[in-house]
């Protein structure tokens, strides 16, 4: 079994792994509790991961980095073209793999516990903004 590439679907409990060989042929389809998948990626050895930009997967881009892989994030609105049929989280990694199979693929850079932070505290200021213009209207 030679994977060229991981790819993965974030949930709240559970991660749907998928993962491609040279051919674009699926070798690994699982669905892993959080803790088990960190404990997959500590002991694969370093790949090339690829998973949908979330809030969630700039932690697991992080985490992923420590254990020596290369995560790649891509943006949600480029995934939803290689949806194939329902929206469940196993054809949602399924389409992720699809998307990042093409070579021009637009990512997005993981961003840092600051960065998140700030974007966090520029969102809670819009919201009370937002929310004093409605009161005086």
């Amino acid at each position: 079994m030679e994977i060229k590439r991981i790819d993965f679907d974030l949930a709240k409990y559970i991660l749907e792994v998928h993962a491609a060989d040279e051919d674009e042929q699926v070798v690994l389809c699982k669905t892993l509790r959080q803790g088990a998948a960190a404990q997959l990626f500590a002991e694969l050895e370093p790949y090339v991961v690829g998973m949908e930009a979330c809030c969630g997967s700039h932690h697991w881009a992080r985490v992923l980095t420590d254990l020596g892989h290369e995560a790649r994030l891509i943006s949600p609105q480029f995934v939803k073209p290689y949806v194939k049929s329902n929206k469940n989280d196993r054809n949602d990694a399924e389409a992720i793999c699809e998307a990042f199979g093409r070579l021009s693929m637009r990512l997005v850079p993981p961003q840092s516990p600051e960065q998140l932070e700030i974007q966090a505290v520029h969102r809670t200021r819009q919201r009370a903004v937002a929310n004093r213009t409605r009161l005086m209207n």
